[in-house]
């Protein structure tokens, strides 16, 4: 009987591994807008049962590439479903800033095509059997968190987004805002990209329009801080910052637990 149950043991013990890593699970998700093509990735852990929070998780503006769908998973291991949407077409990442800056800027040139864009994400997200509706939020990295703000300034019906070193965009006069969702900033102390006039400026129009925010300034930590790769774009003002990436991703859990539980 010993050795039985030492071997059973051992089999348990040596194909754990391989149990825990089987449980994140990820698969591409194909949409249209219009004539356009998109593909989303969509994460999720299927050792969980019922209705779940979804966290819409928008890409820098390299393109939906595999830091966004990595991190996903990350956010699928820790419970939640989450949709990487893709912002610039189906197959559109690049490594170059200057074919990235030109589909950002070919992206938000119009506000109601690029939020749009957003939106039919948090759909595809909204729609998933395992989401909860009624618990929602986004993260977005660089041109990401821009376009989680816009989210927020279109009323999407979002508990709370997290913007990581996002270029904290305005919003529009034209713009008539009323949403309850709450904003957790995460920001490089030196990023050389954001003057501090402009974050003076975001920060005076989030409390015109009554919105709960919270800015966490992270010193030494430029522009992409949360990525491993910045370092190989050759953007000058973007590093990794190992420090600030993790506690920046604490500072999201924590936020989370505040928004869902």
């Amino acid at each position: 009987m010993n050795f039985r149950f030492g071997f059973l043991l051992f089999l348990v013990l040596v194909g754990l591994p391989t149990l825990v890593e089987a449980r994140v699970q990820g698969k591409a998700v194909p949409y249209t807008i219009g004539q356009s093509s998109y593909e989303g990735f969509l994460a999720w852990d299927d050792s969980l049962e019922g209705k779940r929070p979804g966290i819409l998780v928008v890409h820098e503006w390299w393109g939906l590439n595999t830091y966004a769908r990595s991190r996903a998973e990350q956010l699928a291991a820790l419970g939640y479903v989450a949709l990487a949407v893709d912002m610039y077409g189906k197959g559109k990442v690049t490594t170059h800033p200057e074919k990235a800056s030109e589909w950002a800027k070919l992206t938000t040139s119009n506000v109601d095509e690029w939020l749009g864009r957003a939106q039919e994400g948090l759909k595809l997200l909204r729609e998933d059997p395992k989401v909860d509706p009624s618990r929602l939020a986004a993260i977005g990295y660089c041109f990401g968190g821009a376009t989680v703000m816009q989210l927020v300034y279109g009323g999407a019906p979002l508990k709370g987004v997290v913007s990581f070193h996002g270029s904290l965009p305005l919003p529009q006069s034209s713009q008539s805002i009323h949403n309850s969702a709450k904003v957790l900033i995460a920001h490089g102390d030196a990023d050389p990209f954001l003057t501090s006039d402009h974050i003076e400026q975001f920060k005076t129009a989030l409390d015109t329009v009554g919105i709960d925010w919270q800015m966490v300034l992270y010193s030494g930590a430029q522009h992409s801080f949360t990525n491993p790769s910045a370092d190989q774009y050759g953007l000058k003002g973007a590093k990794y910052h190992q420090q600030a990436d993790q506690r920046s991703w604490n500072h999201m859990k924590q936020f989370f637990k505040e928004l869902f539980e």
